[in-house]
């Protein structure tokens, strides 16, 4: 198990992951923040990510802001 803060961007034109200076993952969603679809289309990012399924990724922290904290299941 490996807990990550994460950073998200919403309304990007691309999808993408990318690390700042302190290490932090920064994704970049094209889904708006409403009504949770940033959170399910940060979660389908981050499976293709770290090439995992879907249900090994859970929204640990977060869930209103920004900045949210995940956890990848072994």
């Amino acid at each position: 198990m490996v807990k990550r803060q994460i950073l998200v961007k919403p309304n990007a034109r691309n999808a993408s992951v990318s690390v700042d200076a302190k290490g932090q993952l920064v994704v970049a969603v094209r889904a708006p923040a409403q009504e949770g679809k940033a959170n399910q289309e940060l979660i389908a990012v981050l499976a293709d990510y770290f090439q995992v399924p879907k249900s090994r990724i859970q929204l640990v922290k977060g869930h209103t802001s920004r900045h949210k904290v995940i956890e990848v299941l072994d």
